[in-house]
């Protein structure tokens, strides 16, 4: 249950502010198609998450305990200091869905995920607890948080929302996140 929460918290967190919360807002502009932008949110993340996971879980038996836990906690500390950049929002091509709404939000986010903060939150979060099923369910569920409000709410919500406070508070998540695994956690 802790790997499901912490991941929970980690990534609701850090998706504030981040590109694929500025893609949520896009497409939403866009399309003004709420329920097929949230579904392809949902299906992107899994899919994108499952696969970050997996490489978690994997290199947790190819690097050993001693090593990985310094590596992570280094990553989380790393991921703290790139929280606090501002991301720029995704490039807008064409205004007419390809592929459909819903498949077009699939495939960007999967896309846009691709080597994203927190796409990398989640393999160091699947090596950390060792445990894919949970990582991805708790990482799927704060990327819905953090997107799906942007989806139905859109540009409302955005004008109230600080985005360097909460930029602020998911830096220091994983700054107290990297510390934990340096100095408390035990290899193994």
């Amino acid at each position: 249950m802790e790997a499901f929460l912490v991941s929970t918290g980690v990534v609701a967190l850090a998706e504030i502010g981040d590109k694929t919360q500025l893609l949520a807002l896009l497409l939403t502009a866009r399309f003004r198609a709420p329920w097929p932008i949230a579904l392809g949110i949902l299906v992107a993340t899994v899919a994108n998450h499952a696969l970050a996971s997996a490489v978690g879980v994997w290199l947790v038996g190819l690097i050993g305990p001693v090593a990985l836990r310094w590596i992570l906690g280094i990553s989380f500390l790393a991921m703290a200091a790139w929280t606090l950049i501002p991301d720029d929002a995704p490039d807008e091509n064409s205004t007419r869905p390809r592929y459909g709404v819903f498949l077009t939000t699939v495939i960007a986010f999967f896309l846009v995920e691709m080597g994203d903060k927190t796409q990398i939150a989640t393999v160091a979060l699947a090596a950390q607890f060792n445990s894919l099923i949970f990582v991805v369910l708790g990482t799927t569920v704060g990327m819905l948080l953090a997107n799906v409000p942007v989806v139905f709410a859109g540009d409302v919500l955005m004008r109230y929302v600080p985005l360097k406070v909460v930029r602020l508070i998911a830096a220091l998540s994983f700054a107290a996140l990297g510390i934990y695994v340096l100095v408390f956690a035990q290899p193994g």
